[in-house]
């Protein structure tokens, strides 16, 4: 299903979640929108705690998560940017981003979402951390709530 704009209108009421977000502090611009949007479509679901924590950049999220992971928040949402360069820097950034989040998910039980973007330029990151219906900081809220309420739908 392609999805052209988040809906955060009908997102389900969560009782007492608590929400951890990582922001990286490169590309502060695009990853602070994607923050408040994020942040503003949790508060429409009713979570009562967000916290927000900045990070060096893209590559310290996975170390700060395992770190929040030990605090037991519902879930914990990861934003950054990183952006193709002539080396392959951004590579080895993106994958080593991504099994660290993974890893801190697993290991944890605790959901880590994965919002770092991998842009071969700026102007797809402008595009997908936008003041708009389209932010990926929307689609995060929108997949923690969902995974909020299917823990505890399971009971975990």
């Amino acid at each position: 299903m392609q999805v052209d704009a988040y809906d955060s209108n009908d997102v389900g009421q969560l009782k007492g979640a608590r929400v951890v977000i990582l922001q990286a502090k490169w590309h502060d611009d695009l990853t602070s929108i994607m923050t408040k949007k994020c942040s503003e479509t949790l508060q429409k679901a009713g979570v009562e705690s967000i916290d927000v924590h900045i990070t060096p950049g893209s590559l310290e999220i996975p170390l700060a998560a395992k770190w929040v992971a030990e605090s037991k928040p519902d879930a914990i949402i990861c934003f950054g940017i990183i952006v193709k360069g002539d080396t392959y820097h951004f590579d080895m950034l993106m994958h080593m981003c991504g099994e660290g989040m993974m890893d801190v998910s697993l290991k944890s039980g605790i959901p880590v979402l994965n919002e770092i973007l991998p842009v071969d330029d700026i102007a797809h990151a402008q595009a997908r951390a936008g003041d708009n219906d389209q932010n990926k900081g929307i689609e995060a809220a929108l997949a923690a709530v969902e995974m909020i309420q299917l823990r505890r739908k399971i009971n975990l």
